[in-house]
């Protein structure tokens, strides 16, 4: 990914999802966040955009059934209002999907919009999305460089025994049916911060990086470049999350159509919105919630909590195939920068390592949400690190505008 600018920028950072628009505009310099906010529930009865403006959070509420483009159209009055449009010099755009077309982040244009439409067969919820999103923001903000920053792209440096499945050939060369990997723009910022965090060149670091949340993928990152993930075709792949299923066996699908009469759609829903935590819980997707009625001795949520950090602690350890020597196991996400108990459960299974976890610096992570939580005796460290993936997609787009 491009370099940090060598001034400071503002740039307008957009997350288009199915329904909901995340928006900031952020120094790309020093990652200060001017303005920042949720436009949700789009396309419904009761859409609503919710912000944050020098410490006051306030709301707006939109008319029934508004979507993406009232919701930028709104944006853009409210960034009027508040005197930020002069310091706009881009706007960054992240697209969950894109292909092996973009391997890099890129300035929006004819040829770009075909590649992201093509990429986005192979995640259409999101895919869709995002064009929306580009298309809105480029007729509000005529005149300013958009720039795609691709959540796949830190992966392309994947060889093919790593995306490839054991599928016909064909399904790839013809229709692109491979493992893209998700996450990028997170695993590739704590990966940096991390070596500097270590006081070691990226190029000759070895890391794992959990980033856990909603959603949860582990990055095997040998000398700074992703060498193996665990999200695949789509972000469904892999670890168990929040609802979705992660890794199951795929004679499953036959068993639900044949002997459960389940439709393709309602697989598609069991397993990426009724599964996860939330499915062997049956109480929530939050991990806090989870954690308290395990404490509490519900047993189904000491399951839940034990399935995902066994899956987690198995994953991470199958990535030392790839890397052979490992510097540091990065916990990043929601969970993975909140969660003392699941970092601790993890490092726990994964002794063998050269890991432990030193409990005081662990549960002094929940409140400064980085540092090393490991003892000055472990051969490989535990470290939490924040994420901050609109920063990436800040610099980015700042760097490519300055080029262009």
């Amino acid at each position: 990914m491009p370099s940090q600018p060598a001034l400071p920028r503002h740039v307008l950072v957009l997350n288009c999802g199915s329904s909901s628009l995340k928006f900031a505009i952020l120094d790309a310099l020093t990652s200060e966040e001017i303005i920042s906010g949720l436009a949700e529930r789009l396309g419904s009865s009761t859409p609503l955009i919710k912000y944050k403006y020098q410490g006051v959070k306030k709301q707006i509420e939109l008319e029934a059934n508004q979507a993406h483009g009232a919701a930028i159209d709104t944006l853009v009055a409210l960034i009027n209002d508040h005197h930020l449009a002069d310091h706009l010099i881009a706007v960054g755009h992240r697209v969950v999907h894109g292909g092996e077309h973009f391997t890099q982040s890129v300035l929006i244009d004819d040829d770009v919009i075909k590649g992201i439409t093509q990429a986005a067969t192979l995640a259409p919820l999101h895919g869709h999305a995002n064009l929306l999103g580009i298309s809105s923001a480029q007729a509000s903000f005529k005149g300013l460089p958009q720039i795609a920053v691709f959540d796949t792209a830190f992966h392309q440096t994947m060889e093919k025994t790593a995306y490839l499945y054991a599928l016909p050939y064909k399904l790839y060369t013809d229709y692109g049916v491979r493992r893209y990997g998700f996450h990028g723009t997170s695993h590739f910022y704590v990966a940096e911060q991390t070596a500097k965090l270590l006081n070691q060149s990226i190029e000759h670091s070895n890391f794992i990086s959990a980033h856990l949340g909603n959603g949860c993928s582990v990055c095997a990152i040998k000398n700074g470049k992703s060498v193996d993930t665990s999200m695949g075709l789509t972000p469904l792949e892999g670890l168990m999350m929040g609802t979705r299923s992660g890794d199951i066996d795929p004679g499953l699908f036959n068993f639900l159509t044949t002997q459960l009469d389940y439709s393709a759609q309602q697989i598609d829903d069991l397993l990426n919105k009724q599964s996860g935590l939330l499915g062997i819980s049956e109480l929530s997707n939050d991990c806090r919630t989870i954690e308290e009625a395990a404490v509490a001795g519900n047993e189904k949520a000491i399951l839940a909590l034990d399935m995902f950090c066994y899956r987690l602690a198995k994953q991470i350890a199958a990535f030392m195939v790839p890397l052979q020597r490992l510097d540091a196991l990065i916990f990043t996400g929601g969970i993975g920068e909140n969660s003392d108990i699941i970092r601790a459960k993890v490092i726990a299974q994964l002794s063998f390592l050269g890991l432990d976890c030193d409990n005081t610096a662990n549960l002094a992570a929940r409140f400064s949400k980085q540092g090393i939580i490991s003892s000055t005796a472990a051969n490989v460290k535990a470290v939490v690190m924040p994420t901050n993936e609109e920063w990436v997609i800040a610099l980015d787009a700042a760097t490519i505008a300055q080029e262009h």
